[in-house]
């Protein structure tokens, strides 16, 4: 009896503890990050008249309010830590309840509201504890900004993060009717962008692309849909299974069939026929003449007449869409039949000539001065992400009005480049997204209204690999060949090993002295870190993907 004496004792005098000091239970409130959030609080003000009020942060001390966010005098608010505490209800009606904008995770904690009430021990006090969690980023809106024929640029605007820094930016694409399984992903690790261009894509094809924002939460949820096709190119491919065979000893009929399905860029509109005669000993000694047939079948067939008896003929057939003429397909020489003579053939007349276009193209000089090529430089590649750098030449004699960017796999030509990307006249730095790991060159132009400036430096870049670091400079020498035409006039063989033999011998004399000059760096200071002017950087490579 004594024992249960003492227990009761104890337990009447904690009561009498917690009720001289203001023991309230705290009741607990959980909200996410940028809600607003209402703590309440209310007293009788019919009975008690308008009362003070406080709100603080923490446990409700003998007097007033610990840390205190917000004080009212019964009427109307006298002073608040910041904008975002708010009593949003009817003061002098005894609603003190405490509204808090735009919370964060710094908010969560307790919270004490205090309603001072004449008399000893008669104050009103509640505790509540206040749960701010953070939650994953809010869908983007994604749209379009640019289309090109292997190129797509969007663009998107910054999004509630959900309390916590958006680390990552994820990127799906795949084929319109292909499910998302298929989808190529690429994320970017690049909190900064708001706008990205996709390549390597295929012309003339639908893509489908969402998008997704992560944060240290978790990933958002998909962004809109965007449904895009690219523009129609050049075929990539010629024509197929090309063959000639004399009829006459005027005429040789030709046939072929259009080419690769994935190669085709676009709608075949027409074909380029090209012929032109030998002599016995093969080399050509009359110029091109050039005709246009209608793309309609699989199997296009196309006479060519009035030709020379026992000649033979070379042909070349170029697909066209509307975007441009694809690559020459060709076939071994064909002779025409031998012509039969009868006696009444010996005044036959010899004027019928053939009505050809004759394939010729002209250049136009231009006497004013072209800008400089600017000096491009690589950044940073990471993953599938090319970041680069230039800088701006002479600008001639006109203002620059904008850079080009050509882009091509390492082991094709420059005559048939993948993509074409152009950038503003103030713009000197790019983030690409390169979609299909693989080595390609890279090279820029500048414009203006006198022209195009001649080609930049080139940069061999290996994209889709971890970890790349640069394996060795590479001295490239700036080009400016462009296609004249789809078919050479003359063999120019002898003239270009004169000039190609001294560029290499002396590449070679400066690449020797270069590396002399950077071990002797290296030798002196430990480190060396340089952009080698009109240099390349290369990295490994790997495989291309095309299926996509």
């Amino acid at each position: 009896m004594i024992f249960l004496g003492r227990r009761h004792l104890l337990l009447c005098f904690n009561l009498f503890f917690c009720l001289l000091l203001g023991c309230v239970p705290a009741e607990g409130i959980i909200a996410t990050v940028g809600t607003d959030v209402t703590l309440q609080c209310n007293y009788d003000a019919q009975s008690y008249g308008k009362l003070p009020a406080c709100w603080g942060r923490g446990a409700i001390p003998n007097s007033g309010c610990a840390n205190e966010v917000i004080k009212s005098d019964g009427t109307t608010v006298t002073s608040r830590l910041s904008e975002r505490y708010l009593f949003m209800g009817n003061i002098g009606g005894g609603d003190v309840s405490l509204t808090i904008r735009q919370v964060e995770e710094a908010d969560s904690g307790m919270y004490g509201c205090r309603v001072e009430i004449p008399g000893w021990f008669n104050d009103h006090k509640h505790h509540l504890t206040l749960t701010v969690v953070a939650v994953r980023p809010n869908p983007l809106k994604v749209e379009t900004r640019e289309v090109k024929e292997r190129t797509v640029t969007v663009r998107w605007t910054p999004v509630f993060d959900g309390g916590r820094p958006i680390t990552t930016y994820r990127i799906d694409l795949k084929n319109k009717q292909a499910s998302w399984d298929t989808a190529v992903t690429t994320e970017v690790s690049n909190p900064e962008l708001t706008q990205l261009t996709l390549v390597d894509l295929h012309p003339a094809k639908t893509y489908s692309l969402r998008m997704f924002a992560i944060n240290s939460v978790g990933m958002s949820e998909p962004s809109n849909v965007l449904t895009v096709t690219t523009k129609e190119a050049a075929p990539d491919g010629p024509p197929l299974n090309m063959k000639l065979e004399g009829l006459t000893c005027h005429s040789i009929r030709v046939t072929w069939m259009p080419p690769r399905s994935d190669l085709r860029n676009g709608v075949l509109r027409s074909y380029s026929i090209s012929y032109r005669e030998y002599d016995a000993a093969g080399r050509q000694f009359k110029r091109w003449q050039h005709l246009s047939v209608a793309a309609t079948r699989e199997l296009e067939s196309v006479v060519l007449v009035n030709l020379k008896p026992s000649t033979s003929y070379g042909v070349l057939i170029q697909a066209k869409t509307n975007a441009g003429i694809g690559p020459a397909s060709t076939a071994p020489l064909c002779s025409t039949l031998e012509e039969v003579h009868t006696t009444s053939t010996a005044s036959t007349s010899k004027s019928t000539t053939t009505a050809a276009t004759m394939w010729i193209q002209e250049t136009t000089s231009i006497t004013s001065v072209p800008p400089d090529p600017p000096v491009l430089k690589l950044k940073e590649v990471k993953d599938n992400i090319i970041s680069l750098l230039w800088t701006p030449g002479f600008q001639g004699d006109s203002p620059i009005t904008g850079y080009y960017l050509e882009y091509k796999a390492v082991n094709a030509s420059w005559d048939y480049k993948k993509t074409i990307i152009d950038f503003s006249p103030n713009q000197t730095k790019a983030t690409i997204i390169e979609i299909n790991p693989f080595t390609y060159n890279v090279r820029m132009f500048a414009k203006n209204n006198l022209g195009t400036s001649k080609a930049s430096n080139v940069l061999t870049i290996t994209t889709g690999e971890r970890g790349n670091h640069v394996d060795n400079l590479v001295t490239t020498v700036s080009t400016d060949t462009h296609a004249a035409a789809s078919v050479e006039e003359e063999s120019q063989g002898g003239h270009l090993a004169a000039i190609v033999v001294p560029v290499v011998l002396v590449v070679f004399a400066v690449a020797i002295v270069t590396a002399w000059q950077i071990r002797r760096v290296t030798q002196k200071k430990g480190t060396l870190n340089m952009w080698l002017t009109g240099g390349a950087l290369r990295y490994r490579g790997a495989e291309s993907l095309q299926e996509l």
